[in-house]
């Protein structure tokens, strides 16, 4: 994670005061950043092997703040605390360990390098309108994740929106700062009327109770500021800028921007409803509708490298083989899979040849030829090379058949290696799957052999 800074690359910044050598167990290496209420390290962790950011509160009162401050501070710290290792999505910043220091309390993180989405909501520096959907995407469903660990963000906007870079293209992006998030299920004091004025929905604002839709409406305010390069509302004062967010319509996006699609204007538009009943009814219809915009091309794509991210997730979960794998190990798959295109004729596997990797088909078929004669035909969604995976020795791991693209394919395939990579809990989804696979197999075999045991 970094702090809510100017809009700068993620380097260190020229430090405001001695860095100190090490907090806790781990080494700092340089000041990040600095916020109203802390200060952000970069560290490392010897122990683990890592690099860390390191969240510390300010002892005391920081110069020229409210009195009430370190009140604040604790209740900040606490929500964020109470988060430890609860968090585990690939677009969540994870939160590794919080130190409840009696002088200055400070909080373990992830560390992301990049920068912020603040960084690209100038006029002189917008993302194309592809770069946005795709992040608000991964913005949606990272949001439906955390809602549905009964939490609500409350403080949704560019600059607590990490971005990772890739020749200066964003590739990913992390949501940060759960300093001001409200659990849904805890009976514990919590703050209220909290977060970032531009991007506040109106419910927030009246203090009034809170549900998914607030953060639905911020994260409609950081969209429409990445598409336009300026915020919805805007004012010289914070009580005419809380009176907008109340009353006013923002300008017309098409008017601030050429080639926006009426879909995307017309969702950017519902999130910010001033009533929450009128906005999209879920996350995972506001992430669908945005996905949409590329499935049906609505917006113009610019990119050469092949589909997005966003695609691809929603391939999967359309295929049979991913029927039982939940959100964060579909994302897992989109990350870690290489993700490869077959033309017809193309063969996978020759008989002879030794398993070294698996494919899943997610668009094609294949055909399973032994001396020429056709065994069977595999479509979107079935695995194949499979043994290179399950098999306990090498000789399991010879074909006995070629394996020849019949029509043109996309696959997702992995090695034993790299799947070995993926959590403990997706590798297990793996397994699952492949046995649901091999029993169909073993079924059709039987019923092709007119065997008389029926297996189900």
């Amino acid at each position: 994670m970094r702090a809510d800074t100017p809009s700068t690359p993620l380097a260190p910044l020229a430090p405001a005061a001695p860095l100190p050598r090490s907090i806790g167990k781990y080494r700092v290496v340089a000041r990040l950043g600095e916020g109203a209420t802390s200060e952000v390290f970069l560290a490392r962790d010897e122990f683990a092997g890592r690099e860390v950011a390191i969240k510390r509160v300010y002892p005391g009162t920081a110069p020229g703040a409210d009195v009430t401050l370190p009140q604040l501070q604790a209740r900040f710290f606490a929500a964020e605390a109470a988060l430890v290792g609860k968090l585990q999505h690939p677009n969540v910043v994870q939160i590794l360990d919080a130190v409840p220091d009696p002088v200055a309390p400070y909080l373990v993180m992830e560390y992301v390098p990049g920068t912020t989405l603040r960084d690209y909501c100038r006029p002189d520096r917008l993302l194309s309108l592809e770069q946005i959907v795709e992040i608000g995407f991964k913005c949606a469903m990272a949001l439906g994740y955390v809602h549905r660990q009964g939490l609500i963000h409350r403080d949704v906007k560019p600059a607590n929106v990490l971005a990772q870079l890739q020749r200066e293209q964003v590739v990913d992006i992390k949501i940060t700062d759960f300093g001001s998030v409200l659990q849904l299920e805890s009976d514990r004091t919590q703050v209220f009327r909290v977060g970032s004025l531009a991007y506040m929905s109106p419910e927030q604002l009246d203090g009034s109770t809170l549900d998914a839709r607030a953060d639905m409406y911020s994260l409609g305010a950081v969209l429409y500021h990445l598409i336009s390069g300026r915020a919805p509302f805007d004012a010289a004062t914070q009580a005419a800028l809380m009176g907008q967010i109340y009353t006013a319509t923002p300008p017309p996006l098409a008017g601030l921007r050429d080639g926006v699609p009426v879909a995307l204007e017309a969702l950017v538009h519902d999130a910010l409803a001033k009533r929450a009943d009128d906005r999209p009814a879920s996350w995972d219809d506001f992430a669908q509708r945005l996905a949409e915009l590329v499935s049906r091309r609505l917006i113009p794509l610019q990119r050469l490298q092949g589909p997005l991210d966003s695609e691809r997730f929603n391939l999967l979960r359309t295929l049979e083989f991913f029927g039982e794998f939940d959100d964060v190990a579909l994302w897992e798959v989109v990350h870690r899979a290489r993700w490869q295109r077959f033309p017809a004729g193309h063969a996978l596997y020759r008989k002879g040849q030794q398993g070294t990797s698996f494919h899943i088909l997610a668009q094609g078929e294949v055909q399973v030829l032994r001396e020429s004669e056709l065994v069977t035909r595999l479509g979107a969604g079935t695995s194949v090379g499979e043994m290179a995976y399950l098999a306990p020795n090498a000789e399991l791991r010879t074909y006995s058949t070629d394996v020849v693209v019949a029509q043109p394919c996309i696959t997702v395939s992995f090695t034993p290696e790299t799947l070995q990579q993926l959590g403990a809990s997706t590798r297990q989804l793996f397994d699952a799957a492949f046995i649901r696979v091999l029993v169909r197999r073993l079924h059709a075999a039987h019923e092709a052999l007119a065997h008389p045991r029926r297996i189900v």
